[in-house]
């Protein structure tokens, strides 16, 4: 019964009746979005329609010759004469027009419709459905190949997601083209930009390599995001969100429109909490955006200005296997073998699936960045574009963390003596701090005429960090003060890339190729947070070459294939865990893309395969260093492979279907296990794999929205997702998974415009309507003590639970 909602794909074959001499088809700009609002006119009888919110239109013509005029607000108008004697359908792809617009700053980084590249393309309108107060990764849950996670369990605080089995560290990051990943972890925090969706105008999702980037290595998808553009008609916007486990959001946006014709401002400021639906896992979350603009016939310099401050109680622990089964035997040995205390033991069984370990309830991330862009814009003639793009990132702040009964000397203090006792242990307050500065610059310069599309464009970046940790409180304090550093490091990181990609259109191909360079040098010197030693001083030059070949026959089929290789350095944990003496490799991606896509007015699919083959990836092995931190292994090779299904149907009247579903294989081809055996000292044993799965890497992926949309404004959505079995290392090993789960959400939408309101919209989210009891992510470690023991951890999501929002828009 629980498999009936998962995407059935021979339904996307049901037959459409139309209407006689009608002209249809969708508006897109060059990457493929829709737009919204685009004037579709006829030029001899001035019948005129705009186009929807998926940008579909309908125009009906009397038999004949037409002249049909399309224009949109930043975009270059074109004519298209046609001669109609029945139905047409006929979409067109609008080039932007930088006299007012600022589309183009990403349009070098991004795939457009003739790309042979896979890639889907998320709207505001798509965003904002679902934007009631969760982060952003899990508002990107029906897209395709996505799973997310929450550490707190109902969508708001420490948030993630990966694509195609790969995390957040292989996922490459822009926002108006500039690297958002942190250049030492490669990681992308979205709890440091809360409500970071509302001022996103859209996404551009690429899977596997794509095309080339700034910043981090694309090894497994890239997301590029471009924030609010232009409005010419002033608003201004009040969103109000309450919910389950005490959750809020708060904001309001403003929009001056265009100025004088030529000025142009907007602002946002917003405030989410939530209590988390894990123990103490509260998130306190502030943000604000703003940008101001000029527009002039050839150019366009905007300022633009978001900041994020979160402090989030941690929910990092995760809960034992033993907690989740309720199973009181297991949970005591666990205790034992993990040497808690009475208290945390108590924790421990008294506290249901919301367990968390931390108690200290001043366990918090507090943290926050803030980040500047000032884009310019230039059109030099009719056929070259350029932007330039200046940036800087401030980012500080700290996670608080009680240690119990912890050795003084960890933390630089001399034992404490009393008379004839010498205290060596202590409870201790420490607080690990980031403190780092990135900054740099971002070109782009675009040849664009007739066929042909070439694009030179790169970026120089450099960061600068520093790491380390303070004591704010021992209960035996011996010689130390409040604030006494224990560790500290500085680290430097400079990348500067640039490519040359071009697109060449003859006939019904479309050829293309594009070359990476990519140098990146990397130092960092200090002690460590576990007092080991820091080194590093390394440089890479990478070159990655693309090249690929789309086949359009008509107005309806598009058939790609390509080919892209992606390098990348190890993160800053592979440097700094790695054993003594060891260095670790580089990894290497050769991504091979094939795809067709298929697109008609009321219905729309795409198919692709692919192969990811990996030289060189870092894996958990089970392998520790000298101070029991896990280290990643290069393995020789391993793989992803697997086809993509999605599909958007508009079945009857207001009823719509979209679905995708995703069957991969993700294969490790040989590695060894490292397990260490304390029965007797400690013994290493080696554990010979083949053929084994990569974690975190479901075979089954599928997301479906079922939706009715009436013609007064109402719209009803169910919400699917399902996730096959994931693995939590890299074994195979059955005991170590994290069962595969199938999640209901509901959404209803009621939306009305008065003569005083643009928009009055009420919104109600109600997820998981079957209380469906799971985990979206965990991990694992085994040892040996006269038996194996095996200890899984897992992230229990929220059962059922909503939201209900209240949009006013003047």
């Amino acid at each position: 019964m629980r498999y009936i909602l998962i995407p059935l794909f021979f339904f996307l074959f049901i037959p459409f009746s139309e209407a006689q001499n009608v002209l249809k088809g969708e508006i897109r700009n060059a990457s493929g979005h829709p737009l919204v609002g685009a004037l579709i006119a006829d030029q001899s009888s001035y019948t005129a329609t705009t186009s929807g919110k998926n940008g579909g239109f309908e125009l009906k013509l009397k038999s004949g010759v037409h002249g049909i005029q399309i224009s949109h607000l930043g975009y270059k108008t074109i004519v298209d004469s046609i001669s109609i004697t029945e139905d047409i359908d006929r979409s067109y792809a609008l080039k932007i027009n930088p006299i007012i617009s600022e589309e183009f700053v990403v349009e070098a980084l991004r795939a457009n419709a003739s790309t042979p590249m896979t890639f889907q393309n998320i709207s505001r309108e798509e965003l904002d459905a679902n934007n009631l107060a969760q982060d952003l990764p899990i508002l990107l849950n029906q897209a395709v190949s996505i799973v997310t996670t929450s550490d707190a369990g109902g969508g708001v605080g420490y948030t993630g997601m990966r694509i195609r089995g790969s995390d957040a560290t292989r996922i490459n990051v822009t926002v108006n083209g500039v690297p958002l990943n942190d250049p030492e972890s490669h990681g992308v925090f979205w709890v440091n930009m809360p409500d970071f969706a509302t001022s996103t105008q859209n996404i551009q999702i690429q899977r596997g390599v794509g095309t080339s980037s700034n910043g981090a290595a694309s090894f497994g998808a890239s997301i590029n995001m471009e924030t609010s553009t232009i409005d010419t008609v002033a608003s201004a916007e009040f969103n109000n969100t309450f919910g389950s486990f005490n959750t809020r959001k708060h904001n309001a946006i403003i929009n001056s429109g265009l100025i004088n014709d030529h000025f142009n401002f907007e602002g946002r400021l917003s405030y989410i909490s939530s209590d988390g639906y894990i123990d103490r896992s509260a998130a306190d979350l502030r943000s604000y955006y703003f940008a101001g603009g000029y527009y002039s016939k050839r150019a366009m310099l905007k300022a633009i200005t978001f900041s994020g401050r979160e402090i989030t109680q941690q929910a990092w622990w995760g809960t034992p296997e033993s907690r989740i089964n309720g199973d009181e035997n297991a949970m005591i040995d666990h205790a034992i073998n993990n040497g808690l205390n009475e208290t945390q033991t108590e924790n421990l069984l008294n506290a249901g699936r919301t367990y968390n370990y931390y108690q200290y309830e001043n366990e918090v991330d507090n943290y926050g960045q803030d980040h500047y862009q000032l884009i310019s814009g230039y059109q030099l003639n009719d056929d070259f574009y350029l932007n330039l793009t200046g940036h800087y990132t401030k980012g500080q702040g700290y996670f608080e963390q009680f240690k119990n009964d912890s050795d003084l000397e960890e933390f630089g203090i001399a034992n404490a003596v009393f008379g004839t006792d010498t205290i060596t242990s202590s409870d201790i307050i420490v607080r690990r701090w980031l403190d780092n500065d990135f900054y740099g610059g971002v070109y782009s310069l675009q040849y664009d005429r007739n066929l042909l599309n070439v694009t030179l464009g790169g970026s120089a970046n450099q960061y600068d960090g520093r790491h380390f940790g303070e004591v704010i409180w021992s209960e035996f304090a011996s010689n130390s003060e409040i604030g006494d550093r224990y560790y500290e490091s500085e680290s430097s990181k400079m990348d500067v890339s640039n490519y040359l990609k071009a697109q060449l259109t003859l006939n019904k191909f479309t050829f293309y190729g594009d070359i990476q360079g990519r140098f990146i040098d990397y130092t960092s010197s200090g002690v460590d947070n576990d007092q080991r030693l820091i080194d590093i001083d390394q440089q890479y030059l990478f070159f990655n070459p693309k090249v690929g070949l789309s086949y359009q026959p008509n107005g309806k089929n598009l058939f790609y294939a390509s080919f892209a290789q992606s390098s990348r350095e190890p993160v800053r944990n592979d440097f700094t865990d790695a054993a003594v003496g060891v260095i670790p490799e580089h990894e290497v991606l050769n991504d091979l893309e094939i795809g067709w896509n298929y697109r008609k007015s009321k219905i729309s699919f795409g198919v692709n395969g692919y192969f990811m083959a990996y030289e060189n990836q870092l894996v958990l092995t089970g392998e520790l260093n000298d101070v029991g931190s896990p280290i990643r292994t290069n393995v020789p090779e391993s793989y992803r492979a697997g086809i993509e299904l999605q599909a958007q149907i508009d079945i009857v009247g207001g009823l719509y279907w979209k679905t995708n579903l995703t069957l991969s294989q993700n294969k490790i081809t040989a590695f060894n296990e490292v397990l260490y055996d304390y029965t007797l000292g400690f013994d290493v044993i080696e554990i010979a794999h083949q053929n084994t799965d990569i974690a975190f890497s479901p075979s089954v992926i599928g997301g479906s929205q079922i939706g009715y949309k009436t013609k007064f404004g109402l719209e009803g959505v169910l919400l699917t997702k399902y996730v096959g079995k994931q693995y939590l290392d890299n074994t195979s090993n059955e005991d170590r998974v994290i069962e595969d789960y199938l999640v209901n959400d509901i959404r209803l939408t009621y939306s009305v415009k008065t003569e005083r309101l643009k928009n009055l919209e009420l919104s109600l989210l109600v997820n998981n309507v079957l209380n469906e009891l799971y985990s979206s992510n965990g991990y694992t470690y085994s040892y040996v003590f006269g038996g194996t023991i095996t200890e899984n951890f897992y992230y229990p999501q929220a059962g059922t639970n909503w939201l209900l929002g209240l949009k006013v828009k003047f």
